[in-house]
């Protein structure tokens, strides 16, 4: 570096952005009165870090929010059993993470939004709500106070959005509120599920738990399915089956 050029910015405007929009869903779904789950299977003290951010109101006035550390060696079965519909839940991890990958493709299914913060190369598009991510291959990343920076800024800006309470009732997609008992738009979509119980019989419905509740759901068209299955459900059915890896259907 020259002594004209100027250091790289350690919040970039891509990321910046990507800060704001998760913290106003997060202060939302806190509004709302979810419960905050974070993990970190590589890197543990980033996930109480993290918790103790917002659940310790180190600036008067700020709210304790609801924040817990999971730290189970198994951060699925764990997050399967912690988490509710309306919940959140946040990974510190690198996108070649397999937990972490399993977790955020079965989160929609208990009706959890999540945030992926990490750096290198990125998760796959859509692999979660919100990426917070560091383009960088500096290995010593999340040793650097540029991950601490992230989730600190992250809380701030969660606060933030607190003194602006219009902001907190608005609905993600700008306001409009699916009220109606079915909703035509959303009853045409495929909707992800996770097999609770196995059928009894042939003939019989499968437990799945979606986003709304658990549920009795044909999967007839897919074949005998085992508890942890996932699969795409619509109008109480099963239409496929989604491979264990990539989250391909199959």
């Amino acid at each position: 570096m020259t002594m004209t050029q100027e250091p790289a910015a350690l919040i970039g405007k891509d990321l910046s952005d990507d800060l704001a929009a998760a913290s106003l869903a997060l202060a939302r779904k806190f509004h709302a009165g979810a419960t905050l789950w974070v993990v970190s299977p590589q890197w543990e003290p980033h996930a109480h870090h993290v918790a103790v951010e917002f659940v310790h109101p180190v600036i008067m006035g700020k709210r304790a929010l609801p924040s817990v550390a999971l730290v189970d060696p198994d951060p699925v079965a764990q997050a399967r059993v912690a988490t509710r519909p309306g919940d959140v839940i946040i990974a510190v991890a690198s996108a070649a993470d397999p937990r972490v990958v399993d977790l955020m493709r079965r989160a929609p299914a208990w009706g959890a939004q999540t945030i992926w913060i990490g750096f290198g190369a990125r998760p796959a598009a859509g692999s979660a709500d919100h990426v917070l991510w560091v383009e960088s291959d500096d290995p010593m990343v999340p040793a650097t106070g540029r991950f601490v920076l992230m989730y600190h800024l992250l809380w701030e800006l969660t606060h933030v959005c607190f003194e602006h309470p219009g902001l907190l009732t608005m609905a993600d997609d700008g306001g409009r509120d699916c009220t109606d008992e079915v909703c035509v738009t959303c009853s045409d979509e495929g909707r992800l599920g996770e097999v609770v119980m196995a059928p009894e019989s042939e003939v019989s419905p499968a437990l799945v738990r979606t986003a709304t509740g658990e549920e009795a759901v044909d999967v007839t068209l897919v074949g005998p399915v085992e508890p942890g299955d996932l699969l795409l459900v619509h109008a109480g059915a099963a239409l496929t089956r989604l491979d264990d890896v990539t989250g391909a259907a199959s």
